[in-house]
C-alpha cells in the first residue's frame, strides 16, 4: 500500500513541479552563497592590503564589516528560503497530498 502511494506521489505532475522549483531555487541560493563566501575568502587570500585598510582613525578595518556582511547574507538567504518554503512550497506540498489522497 505505501509503495503505491510513493509511486503516485512521485509520478504526480504537481510533485514534479514542486521538486523542480525547490531544486532550482536551492541551486540559485547555493550559487549566491558560494559567490559571497568564496569572494570573501579570495579577498583574504589575494588582497590582504585591501581588507586591512582602516576605516577612520580607529582600529576597524574593511575586512571586519565585510566578514560580518557574509554572516548577515547567510541569515538573509536562509530567511528568503524559509519564507518561500512556508508559502509556495508548502502550498504545492498540500496540493500534492490532497491530489494523491483521492
Amino acid at each position: 500500500m505505501e509503495q503505491d502511494l510513493v509511486h503516485r506521489i512521485a509520478g504526480h505532475p504537481l510533485y514534479q513541479q514542486l521538486k523542480a522549483r525547490r531544486t532550482r531555487f536551492g541551486w540559485w541560493l547555493t550559487l549566491a552563497m558560494m559567490v559571497v563566501y568564496y569572494g570573501f575568502i579570495l579577498l583574504v587570500a589575494f588582497d590582504k592590503s585591501f581588507l586591512s585598510q582602516r576605516l577612520g582613525s580607529g582600529v576597524l578595518t574593511i575586512g571586519i564589516p565585510l566578514g560580518f556582511g557574509v554572516i548577515v547574507f547567510t541569515i538573509v538567504i536562509t530567511a528568503i528560503y524559509v519564507r518561500r518554503a512556508n508559502t509556495e512550497f508548502d502550498e504545492l506540498s498540500a496540493a500534492v497530498a490532497k491530489a494523491v489522497q483521492k
